[in-house]
């Protein structure tokens, strides 16, 4: 989506409000400048949004991955982006990463902006993961524990090892090395 397309953080204000404890979006009343599609009056369709809308929780549709999302002037955003723009005032320029992993955790201590690099480095556990521990798996070739990272999109290989613990502590080394955020790999 163009930068341009987005609906300004002044206006997405008078629509919505924050709770940053919660993490929650609340719609807010509406005036008469946001109704005019010509079917009836700005006052009726005003006053029936109001009454059904005002004050209640927005921004309450599962994506399907976890994710909120909800429409603003008919247009679909995810929560976390617009509380990003309504916190900060500007739209994010790449990704917002949920620092806990927690989808729905809005709050804005828990959204960070990030680059798509950056947030790769903060995943968790995959479920076809097999050892149990990120960039570790059994090579049956060499009968080893091996240990890989990647680095700026490129996989670096750390070794082969003998002993599980002994990958899983140069994979850990490396994770530090490269600055990968410490809750990577959370199951």
């Amino acid at each position: 989506m163009d930068k341009q397309d987005l609906t300004p953080p002044e206006t997405i204000r008078k629509l919505l409000e924050y709770n940053p404890a919660t993490g929650k979006l609340f719609w807010r009343e509406r005036s008469t400048e946001f109704f005019n599609d010509g079917k009836r009056s700005a006052e009726t369709a005003c006053r029936c949004w109001n009454a059904r809308h005002a004050g209640k929780e927005a921004f309450t549709a599962d994506h399907g991955d976890g994710y909120r999302h909800g429409r603003i002037l008919d247009r679909v955003y995810f929560a976390h982006r617009v509380i990003w723009a309504l916190t900060h005032g500007e739209w994010p320029v790449d990704q917002i990463d949920h620092i806990n992993g927690v989808k729905d955790d809005n709050r804005i201590k828990n959204l960070r902006a990030v680059t798509h690099q950056e947030n790769s480095k903060n995943q968790k556990l995959r479920d076809t993961n097999t050892s149990g521990h990120v960039g570790v798996c059994w090579y049956e070739q060499t009968r080893k524990w091996q240990a890989r990272i990647r680095v700026n999109g490129r996989c670096v290989h750390l070794g082969y090892f003998v002993r599980k613990d002994d990958a899983i502590d140069a994979r850990k080394a490396a994770e530090v090395e490269y600055d990968y955020h410490p809750n990577h790999g959370r199951v």
